[in-house]
């Protein structure tokens, strides 16, 4: 029978039901990806519509093939299923990784673990609202007057949900930043004196998105720039609990060797 419980930290088990449990679990994902792209497929209208609001004077992207429409149509319906089964997917790692880790680094990973989606979904949020329209406005608008501009949907579809999943996935500084503070890998004073190299990486990070233009990249910047300073705060109040409480937790055996 599948395996669909996540193993217990001590329980042993045999390659052949860990391999059944990953193979339930990647039929779940993939159940939960299906679903939600037939979900985007019968309301792909509604999506497409979503994405052409940014064009200026309601335009719509250009298709210059017979099978375009059909294929961009099934991309986008894609993109915006990952986006929607990704939680789902999300947990479904968790939940076969989690017998990995001892019941401390639980404690560790589980919300960290949990700001996954959200953060994922701010990101994706921010880069619509914030971003999006304008970069469309200025990369349209550049040079106008010497070219003749038409959008192509299938350039025009993939820009956008690049952008979408790029600013959903650097949406993931907090949690990383937190991760490494709990593990010990760095302390909040050590992140505050490297904030220029960070601010440096960061400008490298917006400049790599697919936007490419200096408006988008600064807007791009500023809740970058907010999410690690926020983190570093956090880090500070949630992320040294951990180690704090190793250490109380090595002090006796420290204390029973000093004894003896």
């Amino acid at each position: 029978m599948a395996r669909i419980r996540s193993a217990k930290h001590d329980e042993h088990l045999t390659l052949v039901e860990h391999l059944d449990e990953l193979r339930t679990r990647l039929i779940i994902s993939i159940a939960a990806f299906v679903v939600a792209f037939g979900l985007c497929f019968w309301q792909n209208h509604a999506i497409l519509d979503l994405l052409n609001n940014p064009l200026p004077h309601n335009r719509h992207p250009i298709t210059l093939g017979v099978t375009e429409p059909f294929m961009t149509t099934l991309t986008v319906s894609a993109y915006a299923a990952l986006l929607i089964a990704l939680p789902i997917v999300l947990y479904q790692l968790y939940a076969f990784v989690l017998p990995a880790f001892s019941p401390a680094e639980r404690r560790i990973a589980l919300p960290l673990l949990l700001m996954v989606p959200f953060l994922f979904i701010a990101g994706v949020v921010f880069g619509y609202f914030f971003v999006l329209d304008p970069a469309v406005h200025f990369l349209l608008n550049f040079n106008d007057n010497q070219f003749n501009i038409q959008v192509r949907a299938r350039d025009y579809y993939s820009f956008v949900m690049m952008m979408l999943l790029a600013m959903g996935i650097i949406f993931q500084i907090p949690m990383g930043i937190l991760a490494i503070v709990r593990l010990g890998i760095a302390t909040p004073q050590q992140l505050r004196q490297s904030r220029r190299y960070a601010y440096l990486a960061i400008t490298v990070l917006a400049a790599l998105l697919p936007s490419v233009d200096p408006v988008s990249m600064l807007i791009e910047m500023v809740p970058l720039i907010v999410l690690y300073e926020v983190s570093i705060v956090l880090a500070s109040l949630f992320g040294q609990p951990g180690s704090r409480s190793a250490t109380s937790a090595a002090s006796p055996e420290g204390s029973g060797q000093a004894a003896g």
